[in-house]
């Protein structure tokens, strides 16, 4: 008997009341389990958890899910003190932490946000929030979401199988589901999430039409689009799918227009790794140490100085080469190998300034005790290559700050320093 591959089963004829029906069932589900799940001690946990969840009709209440380290927060705060403050101000808040807080704090309220990386948790407390909750629980423990007026945080690319005919029969993707189930409580203005290159074409696009059809039944009008880092002031080509939610009764008077690029114009070329690193130390120390394997060496990975860099991966393993000394030489098809006397991998610092963090930004290594150096680089760079590019978040996030500022009468409660 041949055996035949799973193929993605498309549910695209069923009515958008057949979608609202399998989706209400399937997040009755979900909250129903985490209820049961429930021991008395969780349940006094969550309950004084969410006491100190306090929506400020005064400021934009954001809800971060799947938060990571914060890239893309900390580019929707910036977007926000750019948009209501000024560019001065937005500037002088990339330099320093404290100034960015101060203006941070004025405008933005994070009331909740969840992820259980410890690594990254611990980078996101330090550098980012100041009030709101932090949630480090497994996602599918917690009962509820509280009230929010912009949503992030990028889903896993959901999987998909013969399983059923809808991508929430699948139970590897509850990640996604309990991102919905968040969107359906929280019930914010606008979402944005972040997304693989890849999701745009995954079973010839069916996969997307869905999670549209899925926005959609869960009260939200959907667009998504491709960009590249490097089109948005980073240093890196980096291509990913961002996916905006507006809410169904707001979509008639705000429509999302995604940014146009703003490097690699006539008017303003790509920013290279000589303008992001090349004023950083030759030798740093923090620097992932170790042999390269042949699926590493087995193409190109040192860029020039006057070129952006390949993709930060979250993996110190794979970081890219350091852009300094002689370039990789090709000896045949899949072999490549190093020249010279300067070879090494992109440390920490530089992996974060190609993701375009401030200087600032700290990023944690867990506090764990006894390991390998080379165990505690790594949670940084897992956590710097997981992070959606600040300067790109903030362009991305621009004209949905915008739109808040104004819909939520921000300007009509706070003074703008003098």
């Amino acid at each position: 008997m041949v055996k035949r591959d799973k193929q993605f089963v498309s549910s695209l004829s069923m009515s958008e009341d057949e979608v609202s029906s399998i989706l209400d069932k399937k997040i009755f589900e979900e909250k129903e389990k985490a209820k049961k799940n429930q021991t008395v001690e969780s349940q006094k946990f969550e309950q004084k958890l969410f006491a100190n969840t306090k929506y400020d009709p005064n400021k934009i209440n954001i809800l971060s899910l799947f938060s990571g380290a914060g890239g893309l927060d900390l580019g929707t705060e910036l977007s926000a003190i750019n948009n209501f403050f000024g560019k001065r101000e937005f500037e002088e808040s990339y330099r320093n932490k404290d100034i960015f807080h101060k203006y941070a704090n004025e405008i933005i309220n994070v009331v909740y946000s969840n992820d259980n990386f410890r690594a990254a948790n611990l980078s996101y407390k330090n550098n980012l929030i100041a009030n709101g909750v932090q949630d480090t629980r497994d996602v599918r423990k917690v009962t509820h979401f509280p009230k929010s007026d912009l949503m992030l945080g990028g889903f896993p690319c959901p999987g998909f199988s013969a399983a059923g005919p809808r991508l929430l029969d699948d139970p590897r993707n509850f990640l996604y589901i309990h991102y919905i189930r968040a969107l359906m409580d929280s019930e914010p203005l606008v979402f944005i999430a972040e997304n693989v290159k890849g999701l745009m074409t995954m079973a010839h696009g069916q996969v997307l039409k869905q999670i549209k059809e899925d926005f959609a039944a869960a009260g939200y009008f959907v667009t998504a689009q491709l960009l590249n880092a490097k089109n948005y002031s980073v240093p890196q080509s980096r291509e990913r799918v961002f996916i905006i939610g507006v809410r169904n009764d707001l979509h008639k008077e705000y429509q999302y227009e995604y940014p146009l690029p703003i490097t690699g114009t006539l008017q303003a070329p790509l920013v290279t790794l000589k303008e992001a690193i090349g004023d950083l130390p030759k030798n740093p120390k923090d620097v992932f140490d170790s042999d390269y394997s042949s699926i590493y060496m087995s193409r190109n990975r040192k860029k020039s100085w006057n070129d952006v860099s390949f993709t930060i991966q979250a993996s110190g393993r794979q970081a890219p080469q350091y852009p300094g000394g002689e370039p990789m030489k090709k000896v045949s098809k899949d072999k490549w190998v190093f020249q010279g006397n300067l070879n090494r991998r992109l440390s920490v610092r530089e992996c974060a300034r190609i993701q375009t963090f401030p200087d600032w930004f700290v990023f944690s290594d867990g506090n764990k005790g006894n390991v390998k150096e080379n165990n505690k680089l790594n949670e940084q760079y897992k956590q710097i290559g997981n992070a959606v590019p600040v300067l790109l978040a903030k362009s991305v996030t621009s004209p949905v700050l915008k739109y808040l500022i104004h819909k939520l009468g921000i300007s009509k409660n706070i003074k703008k320093d003098e």
